[in-house]
């Protein structure tokens, strides 16, 4: 009966959907048999880029396109094609290595088996009954059929079951069209219902300000319960009651306090958790898509960016193994709705103490008038934490051409002399190979979510060993607390304690947070860890397991470029003119008075409000931009739509600065810009090809010995660079739904 209520457009969107489902391939089942001890599984998705794809218990460097080494594989026959299958597999894993598409709703690759839909029922030889093939495994000879008329009537029956409790939403329902139990309605249901009664009904719950609920919808999957028992590591939802009377919820009303609740909005087979935010704000046909990169952590995760109305609506994730397997913070997915607020759309000058709206040839000119009038030494400039490579190339060389290096930027941790030094040796997807973990003044939680779900994973899995040297934080994994303190790093550089750990470890990782190293002393502290690293056995033939986390997008990228103080930079308060890329975490305190303020930006944030001139630029989905994350990986934004109002790209308002200036840079192109950021750093080269340039072990042994501290190393205790989780940025301080999830949660998790 559902299928008859679906829209032409709805089936349409569905069946892009129930598409790119299909050709999703598995080679094994993902189940721990025992601790340490799991099966390999391969997932392969159609228009991404070919990298190692692995499940969450899967090891990286087992590459699941293939058996892992010395498997046992055996032989059964689908539908009568023969199929080579490691041991161990589920039936549905060797239906899905030849092409066929299996039906289900409570299966889900990232998952355990729950088995409680019986869609995926088929057809097993000499069997009485059909079986559940996510759960059940395979055996030589296996005949297994999945098209035959015992499945057929077999899943008809499972989908009347479906339906006989499902409201006829279809028409109101946010879910319409990517909707799963509308795509198997139409592909594997009957045309007709036989039940009359009346329907149940179930109250909803209040999930908190993002995830959005109507549970009369539910078809308990459990997914949702899953995702946040096993991979959010939040254990508020659940089951209550059995059969008839069971519902899904938590126990005592509260809202989701995750950090990736709406990862069970993308999970949800049904439209029973949706998102809130963006309820009733377009139908799925009416998205147009664009594949992008987020930038407001530093894990730049992949996402998809879906725009209608002129607006961006959504954001969800896409499939990139690398770095964010399928899920993303509910910061990159919620913030969203900042990006049309509080917009700079138009250059404003200060004129009698207000700013007030101008040309762009009348706002440009008073910027030269103003640089030209001030010495190099009192020009600066600032860069924020969301600005792309080609400003901060442009912004750079401007400055050294005018003959300023008071180049600095506000979010990039670490010393620019060495790579090795400020960026994630091990890599985020490498943290599935490491044995031991030393996070020193970073709580994982707020810094890089993605990371920590990858940390969470394989202490679960593999009983990976964490110690955490600074804030003791609920990071959703047991973990040593070492101290407070760097102080604490000298009992690990003598072996006692997790420092024991280290040392028998063969692939130990210590990872810096963006706080402990932007200390006056971080210096000391990375020193401090570096010793420790060394130790540790950190960097050996094939790994390299000491790093800094950068906890925003435009910070590695920043020390790429070499965007730090020159030395002959002062002090901010020497600076007559400051010029703002979109930087507004600047202590304005300490300007001298009658200090020129030029702020470039897409926000009308703290930086904007002390400004005497403001240029308007264009945010991250407005512009194709080149961000480089924690791990070093390269990676370019897509302009999902124009900049609003008169703003314009970055690096278009600097070139157009530097010829009224009297000084042009020697490009005026897009092209002509990254063939420049290529000249400075070769690792920029050839963004596209979205890879991690790797320290050599040399300059990776070089990082390790190389010490500039200059303070002695404080016994003040290490704290997290993120106090507030869900404002770190203009885009998310500037968010409806960041405000709400802040009054909701407060800055932590």
């Amino acid at each position: 009966e559902l299928w008859v209520f679906a829209s032409g457009g709805m089936r349409a969107a569905a069946s892009r959907r129930a598409l790119r489902q299909c050709t999703r391939q598995l080679s094994s089942l993902a189940t721990v048999t025992e601790k340490g001890a799991a099966t390999a599984v391969n997932l392969k998705a159609d228009g991404l880029a070919d990298l190692p794809i692995t499940l969450p218990i899967h090891k990286r460097g087992e590459t699941a396109m293939e058996p892992r080494p010395g498997a046992t594989m055996i032989e059964v026959i689908v539908d009568g094609n023969p199929v080579q299958i490691e041991s161990g597999s589920s039936i549905l894993q060797a239906c899905e290595s030849v092409g066929i598409n299996v039906p289900r709703f409570c299966f889900h690759e990232r998952l355990s088996v729950a088995g409680n839909c019986r869609m995926c029922l088929v057809e097993i030889e000499k069997s009485p009954k059909p079986v559940a093939s996510c759960a059940y495994p395979t055996m030589p000879g296996m005949k297994i059929f999945t098209n035959s008329s015992m499945v057929k009537k077999a899943r008809e029956g499972v989908m009347e079951f479906m339906l006989a409790n499902h409201p006829l939403d279809c028409p109101i329902c946010d879910q319409g069209g990517e909707c799963d139990l509308q795509d198997q309605a139409m592909m594997f249901g009957s045309d007709r219902s036989r039940y009359y009664e009346d329907k149940r009904a179930t109250p909803d719950k209040n999930l908190g300000p993002l995830v959005k609920t109507v549970m009369t919808r539910c078809i308990h999957c459990t997914r949702c319960v899953r995702f946040s028992q096993e991979v959010a590591g939040v254990n508020m939802l659940g089951c209550v009651g059995r059969g008839n009377a069971m519902e899904i919820g938590t126990y005592v009303e509260a809202a989701l306090n995750s950090e990736m609740s709406g990862n069970v909005v993308d999970l949800c087979p049904v439209g029973a958790l949706t998102n809130k935010p963006n309820a009733f704000a377009a139908r799925s046909w009416e998205y147009r898509s664009t594949p992008s990169v987020d930038v407001l952590d530093g894990c730049g995760p992949s996402i998809k960016v879906d725009t209608a109305k002129g607006e961006v609506m959504r954001v969800q994730p896409r499939l990139n193994e690398a770095i964010n397997e399928e899920w993303i913070s509910d910061k990159t997915r919620y913030a969203v709705d900042g990006l049309k607020r509080q917009r700079l759309d138009v250059p404003l000058l200060k004129k009698d103490g207000k700013l007030v709206p101008v040309s762009w040839r009348e706002a440009l000119s008073a910027a030269a008038e103003k640089i030209g009038a001030a010495a190099p030494s009192e020009l600066g400039v600032i860069a924020g934490p969301l600005a792309d490579l080609e400003a901060l190339v442009c912004a750079k060389d401007l400055f050294n051409k005018l003959g300023s290096t008071a180049t600095s930027s506000t979010a990039a941790a670490g010393s620019a002399d060495l790579r090795a030094g400020y960026t994630m040796g091990s890599t985020i997807a490498g943290i599935e190979e490491a044995d031991a973990v030393l996070l020193v003044g970073t709580n994982l939680r707020v810094e890089a979510p993605l990371v920590n779900a990858r940390v969470r994973k394989m202490v679960r899995h593999f009983g990976l060993k964490v110690g955490v040297v600074g804030p003791a934080a609920d990071l959703t994994f047991e973990y040593d607390h070492i101290g407070d303190s760097a102080a604490a790093l000298s009992q690990l550089k003598a072996g006692e304690g997790f420092g024991a750990v280290l040392g028998a470890a063969k692939r130990p990782i210590v990872l810096l947070g963006a706080g402990a190293v932007a200390r006056p002393d971080g210096a000391a502290v990375a020193s401090a860890a570096k010793k420790v690293a060394k130790a540790a056995g950190c960097l050996a033939e094939g790994w390299n397991g000491y790093g800094v986390l950068q906890s925003a997008g435009g910070a590695a990228g920043a020390l790429d470029v070499g965007f730090v103080p020159g030395p002959t930079a002062g002090p901010l308060s020497a600076l007559k003119l400051v010029y703002l890329l979109g930087a507004d975490e600047v202590p304005f305190e300490e300007l001298q008075p009658g200090a020129f303020v030029v702020y470039q930006g897409h926000h009308g944030d703290a930086g904007a409000q002390a400004a005497d001139l403001v240029l308007p630029g264009a945010a991250y989905t407005e512009k194709s931009g080149t961000y480089v994350n924690t791990e070093g990986r390269v990676q370019r934004t897509a302009r999902a739509l124009d900049p609003p109002g008169n703003a314009r790209d970055d690096w278009q308002i600097l070139v157009a600065l530097s010829q009224l200036l009297g000084k042009p840079l020697p490009y005026d192109t897009v092209g002509g810009v990254r063939e420049r950021m290529a000249a400075i750093a070769p690792n920029l080269a050839d963004a596209l090809g979205v890879r991690v340039e790797a320290a050599s072990p040399e300059l990776a042994a070089l990082t390790l010995e190389h010490s500039d501290a200059s303070e002695p190393l404080s016994a003040a205790p290490l704290a997290s660079s993120i106090t507030n989780f869900y404002m770190t940025d203009p885009v998310s301080r500037a968010s409806e739904t960041m405000a709400k999830c802040y009054q909701a949660f407060g800055g932590r998790v």
